[in-house]
């Protein structure tokens, strides 16, 4: 049944009578569903979302940012904390859509977004810094919504480009996991080959860490394929068994010892071993750690303002398209094709966004994971606040990510790269004028290792294609204005020299 016919029958249920205040409260009869199937809808779209628990601290937390520091302020990634907090936030801002906007829909940090906070902002400067935009990122958005702005921009961008900025960024992460496995991996001497990175060691796949990420990423690829619901995270867990029987039996140790001594066929991050505990008290130390404004300060106005714009770009469509995919599949949409509530969806999604930021986790944003959870029958927020008390759970399991090194977590962000490369077919390929900005956009994401020059380079290039097409009217004013600050953002340094200014 197609999402419009489901939303017919939807709005054709007869009528009946709410069972309890609970059923009132949420609408369960009158949307068709049960508690036992909220319930079960809750438990599906959290076991199939579960992996940002250890995706996230696989992605920021090992990242330093520009004084050297890892996330939490210490000279070594501390992964239980970016744990803890990852789910701390996710727990609480679905428990909000549930309770405040009665929608199936869960939020958790957004995949791509904590990509861009941890390469392209952190690195330039302090994770106090890159946090605070975040914040500063949600509350436009927030703005956005609460005036009715946030429509009109997302009008703004053609709808390639939109569709290239996912793409990109797919590839950006599946790139970083196939880098942090080293199935890809740099190539130390640049002199003597135009090549900067191979296969493996020598052209070849070499070591038992390998082995378990291809053993990850084929198990995760096979149930994937054969629709086993929470394919990615029984992959991790699965993989990361694999690993500690491995080690236990091989003896590998680290990739980099604690003497600095390099091993190619060592385990990344973690070596895989039995936990000395599994539940402990969760550490919420990382809340509050950010800066409002003093990215400002670190990069600039100009630097500061085009971060600010790349990550609302990033984290700006994805929910209005994500949450009109859950309605459809719900049969929730109205006869425009809006959910019920969409005023409240789309501010309890712009506060997680600063949310995140302010637990120094990154944006959070709504899953379409949340489809395994509809899949199950969910058509209510009793759903959402069942997925978020499984996730405030999680945090007492969060010791657990300590155990799990890149290999065993790795094939996940490769499928997720996937996931998000399959609307590539959206573009039409034939029609040069928004082909090529698509193109540049979706290929200088990995290459550069930028997700901002992906988007100012495919943002420059529409600009300058319409124009010189004569069809200047066509692009959206605000367009104008982001192409122009992105020009001055890649010649910033010519014109500082121009100006004088060091």
């Amino acid at each position: 049944m197609s999402g419009a016919s489901r939303a017919t029958a939807t709005r054709q249920r007869p009528e009946q009578e709410p069972t309890s205040g609970l059923d009132r409260y949420f609408h369960i009869t009158e949307r068709g569903s049960t508690v036992a199937r909220e319930i079960r809808g809750g438990f599906a779209t959290f076991f199939t979302m579960s992996y940002i628990i250890v995706l996230n601290p696989l992605i920021i937390g090992t990242a330093k940012d520009a004084d050297g520091n890892f996330l939490g302020g210490g000279t070594a990634p501390n992964l239980a904390l970016v744990a803890a907090a990852t789910a701390l936030v996710a727990g609480v801002m679905t428990i909000a859509m549930g309770a405040l906007a009665n929608y199936p829909l869960a939020l958790a940090t957004g995949l791509g977004l904590n990509a861009f906070v941890a390469f392209s902002i952190a690195s330039k400067m302090s994770w106090a810094d890159a946090m605070g935009l975040v914040v500063l990122e949600g509350l436009v958005i927030l703005v956005l919504v609460l005036t009715g702005f946030r429509r009109a921009v997302f009008a703004a961008v053609p709808p390639a480009l939109k569709i290239a900025i996912s793409v990109g960024i797919g590839l950006f992460i599946a790139f970083i996991g196939l880098v942090d496995a080293g199935v890809v991996r740099r190539n130390p001497d640049v002199a003597s080959t135009p090549v900067p990175v191979g296969f493996g060691i020598g052209g070849e796949l070499q070591g038992w860490p390998v082995l378990v990420f291809v053993i990850g990423l084929l198990a995760i690829i096979v149930m994937m394929v054969r629709r086993i619901k929470g394919a990615i995270l029984i992959g991790i867990v699965g993989a990361t068994v694999l690993a500690v029987i491995v080690e236990a039996i091989a003896d590998i140790g680290p990739s980099i010892d604690a003497k600095g001594n390099v091993n190619p066929h060592g385990w990344g991050l973690n070596v895989p071993a039995i936990p000395g505990h599994v539940v402990d008290t969760p550490d919420f130390g990382l809340l509050g750690h950010f800066s409002l404004l003093g990215s400002f300060e670190r990069v600039g106005f100009v630097t500061a303002v085009l971060f600010a714009f790349t990550l609302l770009l990033a984290d700006f469509f994805d929910t209005l398209g994500t949450m009109t995919a859950i309605g459809a599949e719900a049969g929730l949409l109205d006869e425009e094709g809006n959910p019920p509530n969409t005023q409240r969806i789309l501010v309890v999604d712009s506060l997680a966004a600063a949310a995140g930021g302010a637990a120094s986790v990154s944006s959070n944003t709504s899953y379409i994971e949340s489809a395994a959870g509809v899949g199950e029958g969910a058509r209510t927020g009793l759903a959402s606040i069942v997925t978020g008390v499984l996730f405030l759970l999680a945090t007492f399991l969060a010791p657990l990510v300590e155990i799990v090194p890149y290999e065993a977590a790795t094939p996940a962000l490769v499928v997720v790269g996937f996931l998000m490369m399959v609307q590539v077919k959206a573009i039409a390929w034939d029609d040069w004028e928004v082909a090529l900005p698509a193109f540049l956009t979706i290929i200088l994401m990995p290459f550069a290792f930028s997700i901002t020059v992906g988007i100012g380079a495919g943002f420059i290039a529409y600009v300058v294609i319409k124009a010189a097409r004569g069809k200047a009217g066509q692009v959206h004013p605000l367009l104008w204005v982001v192409a122009a600050l992105f020009v001055v953002y890649f010649a910033i340094d010519p014109i500082q020299q121009l100006l004088g200014v060091q």
